[in-house]
């Protein structure tokens, strides 16, 4: 916690303990007068009050007084914690709309200012998040029922006699490539999701990551040949003390979103620089920019900033990346001017356990 926030909350803390004893002083003071009225009038008391009579007669008075000031004065406390309640309800039935707003004579306390502000951050997330998770399943179920109906279409073609040879294969090369696509798909959805529940990083060994990021450059040799980039992967040997198969993962991604995204003939570069205990991987091709307003929002699952390509991806792939680089404790960031985009992974050399 903040310095400044435990100031704001020390604050409230002694303004609510001063609104009890306000109340408390209060009643006491006007049961002490209206006991001194009765006395001096001989209203009630024909005769001077014992010990015992006054202190009843104030702590029922009191008591009375007392639950009056506070009925009366709680709904200004009560009606903002009310209105947070109700706020929540809202959430929680779905309504992500829900923003929080308190009265105007505690809207101006920093510690209820940082509570609606808080809230209505959390609403705004969690109604950004359905969206985008709308947006996933209508593009996630249409990217599964386009290969589906392909494999079935070309399965059901396969059944002919009159096939050549040549079309048989390119039929058989169709319904391979289509079933890896839903392979890739699902194999993504259920890493995410393993990804996100894993707290502790395990199977940490240390090996080669020149070696391994070459390998998945080789793995994706179809697809970048197919738009005939040029690739630029030179950088020395080095060893790291990681998850192989985590670390294969961002690799992958990283480099099949590079593949995407380059333009025709492009250029692809791939880097490893050591600085210290750390280790910076650079991916990086030339093609359209990432606008600025996308580039807060590019790592979030299933987010995709260029809707145009929506069927080329999930919008997980980079999710996986930060989760698995997080769990590393290293961090990835992305630049994107001069028609170039660069991420960039920084993983220490040895990996805490």
């Amino acid at each position: 916690m903040k310095k400044e926030e435990r100031k704001h909350r020390i604050a409230l803390t002694l303004l609510l303990s001063a609104f009890v004893f306000f109340i408390i002083l209060f009643a006491f003071l006007i049961s002490a007068a209206i006991l001194y009225v009765m006395v001096e009038t001989d209203f009630i008391f024909k005769e001077q009050p014992s010990m015992w009579g006054i202190l009843l007669f104030i702590g029922i008075v009191s008591t009375i007084i007392g639950a009056a000031l506070t009925a009366v004065l709680s709904k200004i406390t009560l009606g903002s914690v009310n209105n947070i309640i109700n706020q929540m309800n809202r959430l929680a039935s779905g309504d992500f709309k829900a923003r929080l707003k308190h009265g105007r004579f505690i809207a101006v306390h920093p510690t209820f200012v940082e509570v609606a502000e808080s809230f209505n951050k959390m609403a705004e997330e969690l109604e950004n998040t359905e969206m985008l998770r709308s947006d996933f399943v209508n593009n996630f179920s249409h990217e599964f029922k386009t290969p589906i109906v392909s494999i079935a279409g070309f399965a059901k073609l396969l059944k002919k006699d009159n096939l050549t040879d040549e079309q048989r294969k390119e039929y058989l090369d169709i319904i391979e490539e289509e079933s890896l696509r839903l392979s890739y798909m699902a194999t993504n959805v259920l890493n995410l999701t393993k990804l996100e529940n894993q707290a502790i990083l395990t199977d940490v060994t240390q090996f080669n990551l020149s070696e391994q990021i070459r390998n998945c450059v080789l793995l994706l040799e179809s697809k970048w040949e197919k738009k005939k980039l040029e690739l630029y992967i030179d950088f020395d040997e080095y060893m790291i003390s990681a998850n192989e198969e985590m670390l294969k993962q961002v690799w992958i991604n990283l480099i099949d979103n590079a593949i995407k995204f380059a333009s025709d003939y492009g250029v692809i570069g791939i880097d490893i620089k050591q600085e210290k205990d750390k280790l910076k991987i650079s991916v990086s091709n030339s093609g359209s920019e990432i606008a600025p307003e996308n580039i807060e929002n590019i790592f979030k699952k299933f987010y995709q900033a260029d809707k145009s390509r929506s069927a080329e991806g999930n919008g997980i792939g980079l999710a996986i990346v930060k989760r698995v680089t997080e769990l590393h404790d290293g961090e990835v960031s992305v630049k994107s001017e001069n028609l170039t985009t660069t991420f960039t992974v920084t993983l220490p050399t040895s990996t805490p356990l």
